[in-house]
């Protein structure tokens, strides 16, 4: 809107462009003559009404924008400090877009703020089904068979892993190593300290080429500790 010849903005509609929720916290930081209330017309379901609501001058307008946080102001800010204010420290104007002057330029630089944090929002919105998903499965309790681990990291669309190689893994990140006669799997000491891995005792059994009762080499299982902090290495190789 403009008064008195200048031009004046919501205040609340500007706060919504950069996502901030308290717009009257905002108006008590500026100063005097940087805020006002005015009337305005509102449309409030079926029905035209008039409300007061905060509005900013320009000045106003650029100390909201410049000593915010948000992520959509950040396209605004890096305009203002990498080329309107070199440029008038250069030559004494900035004339990077000489058909947007005034309210035009203004309106445009805050069109462009929105389209950032709706993307940001779209990203986001893209990005929480996967992350819940994972959350939900390293928060389980017990743990699981090399081969379930094995598809579980597989579920990232970053890791692509089998049993054998994440035996393979395992075993070149120091977690556990091959022992005894039949040259089976042991974990660490330290995995199991940590939390990683854990050893359950299998049942024993008939050996039927001695004729004796042997007691089964333990079985190496994940732990939901041990599935992330495999994760986290799996990704660091892949980007190494």
């Amino acid at each position: 809107m403009t008064i008195d010849g200048e031009p004046w903005f919501v205040l609340a509609d500007l706060c919504a462009v950069l996502n901030i929720g308290n717009s009257t916290m905002v108006a008590g930081r500026l100063a005097e003559d940087e805020v006002r209330r005015a009337t305005l017309s509102l449309t409030e379901g079926s029905r035209e009404v008039t409300r007061e609501r905060p509005v900013v001058n320009e000045s106003g307008m650029w100390k909201v924008i410049l000593r915010s946080d948000s992520p959509a102001a950040e396209p605004v800010q890096r305009w203002v400090t990498h080329e309107v204010l070199p440029a008038i420290r250069k030559t004494g104007s900035y004339g990077a877009a000489p058909a947007l002057t005034g309210p035009e330029l203004i309106a445009t630089a805050l069109i462009e703020a929105q389209k950032v944090i709706e993307q940001s929002k779209a990203q986001v919105a893209e990005l929480t089904p996967r992350a819940e998903a994972w959350d939900v499965m390293v928060s389980a309790a017990g743990d699981y068979a090399v081969d379930e681990a094995a598809k579980i990291l597989s579920r990232d669309p970053g890791i692509d892993i089998g049993r054998t190689r994440l035996f393979t893994f395992m075993a070149e990140a120091g977690w556990i190593f091959r022992q005894g006669n039949r040259n089976r799997w042991h974990a660490y000491q330290t995995a199991l300290n940590t939390g990683r891995l854990v050893e359950r005792m299998g049942a024993a059994f008939l050996n039927s080429r001695t004729g004796e009762m042997e007691v089964a080499a333990p079985t190496i299982r994940v732990t939901p500790k041990g599935i992330e902090d495999l994760r986290a290495l799996l990704i660091k190789e892949d980007a190494a």
